[in-house]
């Protein structure tokens, strides 16, 4: 409920395009009250969170505002956004609120805390400037002792956004907001409070878990630490189950007995007290929690394979790029954050890739106790916006060396992504090393579907719509990003006069076809090519991006439970498939083929088609997804014969036959005369689909064979080609058995 206090009657939201449920809920006079930084936690701090002063600056030498500014903003939802009650876009800002300290405070060093604010910033305490910040995305504090009088403090924060033209990390921020670009976020989006700390206190530490050794390396920071000492206390629930003593501040590590390993299945996370003293007298003391789990990429025969506490798991997840119709950056409420990751769960991901963007350390927080991997992308410069200038290596670097080192003890960060989609890619491999030499306990993606530059822990290439499986003996594999299928759900679409999508269905049912085509396609690579995790785009519709398993205001467009089971089914289950006859995918297949109307016994094996054209495999038009184009058609029907021989295949059951063919639009396909497939629709891939069984009893062991078919073209795209498979399901086949199928 919207609160009744001073502020909640001098505030209230714009009205964006879409709302979620969560804007109604947030209260002015308590917004975001929830602890910023859950895994360093102290009992004293004050939420700064609220209405303040604000007003657009002018230029960057403008004089200091004196007195009251114009008007009022709800921190922390950045000014472009409905719920910050201002929803305009402003290059330059000022924000000012007044505070008071506690009596209680009196003593300790007062620490300013930002979450973020986008991009560059200056703070004065009491009109004098107490320091700047450059970065969109990492927390930052400063002391303000100094600079505090006595009753009220007052705060004033000068901010400047240059978005587009200054080459710093932005993400998919832009100015002019179409297509996979969405609206710019200006000025504080994260969380502003007040913690009062002692002289001596903790100023950072480093958790990495070893399950190997089932031990917890732990290094703690202070910056005059050489005669302090620190206790830490390590809980399963409210039971101690270690205690370490170290003095001088030296590493230690941490023996957990009877470890219980941290999974998406299992998401069990420890709790751990650390204590800072000067002698006997303590003067710190911090809560945090960590998880004991293992990443790493291992040799699986010929293939590299990431795994999970030594085994291997596919990992299947949804982009998510963390924006929100009503608070743009800044999700609307903690229970919102949650929701999203609470949804990702539900509908069977065991994974998510927050694309592009940081999140506040409290979506790091759900990710870690719900049980969701997650591969972090750091925001990339020049995001797709045409005569960007160069990116700022300086700022690029810092920001990354600071995302990683701020997020660094979060469980569920399994993968740092330093590129995406080659947007400003350079200097990769120094950038590997740097990240590699922060954080070696966990993989490091060079490039997701950008400029592969050979290093790294992955492989990682896009495609749209189906998923493709890149090809490795040096590094793990994955698709980084797939799927875009375009659903609408009236009244829930952000502007029905501009709508972007990769490819649309029409209702759920279609929907549901192909998603779950897409991940049969994914359990094939998983099981034959060593694929070890793909990327669904993606979790929410985007401004007029309508890709989404939810709508931008957060409704489902299917059944959970659909979704779930496909996802369920492609990480647990095993699909065994062997190419029997091969298709274009493979190899270089000609067919004889004709745009005209054949005689009615074209499909028989007798046939002469000596007048026929001979074309190169696959047949279709330029741009339909998953064409392997070697003959152009672009007529409205087709008709395509080819012999193939086959060996023994006494030792194939009829059940194990597949065709396997990447069909658009519909079509019947023959073997040896007999209709084998009636195949309505198109595919976006290739598929393993069945025979009938008079087809399969068709089929010539120790002899040539003909498939034949005919493809009506429909609408939009058109391809068509087809081949003959062996599905196992989770059993394999032996080599000896395969190779006598095929004659070899």
């Amino acid at each position: 409920m919207v609160g009744t206090g001073v502020q909640a009657q001098q505030w209230s939201p714009k009205e964006a395009p879409l709302m979620t449920k969560f804007a109604k809920d947030v209260d002015p006079d308590n917004v975001l009250p929830e602890y910023p930084r859950p895994q360093m936690v102290r009992n004293e701090w004050m939420n700064l969170n609220g209405l303040w002063q604000y007003q657009p600056g002018t230029w960057e030498n403008e004089p200091y505002p004196k007195g009251k500014l114009s008007s009022q903003i709800l921190v922390p939802f950045a000014v472009e956004s409905a719920l910050s009650g201002v929803m305009e876009s402003h290059e330059r800002i000022w924000y000012r609120r007044e505070f008071e300290i506690p009596n209680n405070w009196n003593g300790q060093r007062i620490h300013l805390n930002f979450g973020a604010v986008d991009y560059i910033c200056e703070v004065f305490i009491n009109d004098k400037s107490v320091g700047k910040h450059q970065g969109g995305y990492d927390p930052f504090s400063f002391d303000i002792t100094d600079f505090l009088t006595k009753g009220k403090q007052t705060i004033t924060v000068k901010v400047y956004d240059p978005t587009v033209k200054e080459g710093y990390p932005r993400g998919k921020q832009t100015l002019n907001p179409e297509g996979i670009m969405y609206t710019s976020v200006t000025g504080i989006w994260q969380t502003v409070w007040l913690e009062p700390v002692s002289e001596l206190h903790i100023d950072q530490f480093k958790m990495e878990p070893d399950i190997d050794q089932s031990e917890l390396n732990l290094t703690v920071l202070t910056k005059r630490g050489e005669k302090l000492s620190y206790t830490a206390e390590v809980r399963d629930g409210n039971k101690l189950i270690a205690k370490v003593e170290q003095e001088n501040m030296a590493p230690t590590a941490i023996k957990i007995p009877n470890q219980k390993l941290w999974s998406p299945d299992s998401p069990f996370l420890y709790e751990m007290t650390i204590t800072l003293k000067d002698g006997d007298k303590v003067v710190d003391q911090v809560d945090t929690y960590f998880g004991m789990r293992k990443i790493s990429v291992e040799q699986e025969g010929d293939k590299q394979r990431i795994y999970l506490n030594n085994e291997f798991t596919f990992q299947m997840g949804p982009l998510d790029q963390g924006y929100w119709p009503d608070g743009l950056y800044t999700a609307p409420t903690d229970e919102a954050l949650k929701y999203d990751l609470e949804i990702t769960k539900k509908l069977g991901f065991n994974m998510t890739r927050k694309h592009i963007k940081v999140e506040p350390q409290r979506w790091y927080y759900w990710a870690d106790k719900l049980g969701l991997m997650v591969w972090q992308d750091m925001p990339s410069p020049n995001s797709y916006t045409h005569g960007a200038p160069e990116p700022n290596k300086k700022a690029f670097t810092k920001e990354l060396i600071s995302m990683v080192e701020t997020h660094w003890n979060s469980p569920s960060i399994v993968m740092w992504v330093v590129f995406n989609e080659s947007q400003a890619q350079h200097d990769t491999k120094e950038y590997v090393s740097m990240v590699k030499g922060l954080d070696p306990s966990r993989l490091v993606n060079e490039a997701s579907g950008g400029g592969d530059r050979g290093t790294g822990d992955v492989l990682d290439w896009h495609s749209y719509p189906p998923p493709v499986s890149p090809q490795s003996y040096f590094r793990a594999t994955a698709c980084g990003e797939y799927g875009g299928i375009g659903y609408q759900l009236a009244d829930h679409i952000w502007n029905p006069d501009d709508l972007m999508q990769y490819v649309a269905v029409k209702d759920e049912e279609e929907y549901m076809k192909m998603y779950t085509d897409f991940t049969k396609m994914l359990t094939e690579f998983k099981t034959n090519q060593g694929l070890s995790a793909a990327v669904y785009t993606e979790i929410t519709d985007v401004e007029i991006e309508l890709n989404g398993i939810m709508t931008y205001d957060r409704i489902l467009k299917v059944a959970p439970e659909k979704v779930a089971h496909a996802n369920q089914q492609l990480i647990n289950e095993n699909l065994f498939i062997y190419t029997l006859v091969p298709t274009a995918e493979t190899e270089n297949i000609f067919w004889s083929y004709t745009t005209d109307q054949p005689a009615q016994d074209w499909m028989k094996v007798d046939f002469n088609a000596a007048s026929w054209k001979k074309g190169k495999a696959g047949f279709g038009s330029k741009g339909t997804p998953g064409a392997k184009n070697g003959t152009a058609w672009n007529t409205d029907n087709i008709w395509l014969r080819r012999t193939f021989e086959l060996g023994d295949i006494s030792k194939i059951t009829e059940d194990n036959l597949r065709l396997r063919v990447h069909h658009d639009d519909e079509c019947v396909v023959y073997i040896n005369g007999v209709e084998a497939a009636v195949l309505d629709g198109f595919t976006t891939g290739y598929v393993n689909v069945g025979l009938s069984k008079a087809a399969k009893k068709a089929l010539r062991s120790n002899g040539q064979n003909v498939i034949a078919i005919h493809c009506k073209q429909n609408i939009g795209g058109q391809y068509i080609d087809a081949g003959l498979s062996i599905s196992t399901g989770a059993k394999p086949i032996s080599k000896g058995v395969l190779d006598k199928a095929k004659g070899n």
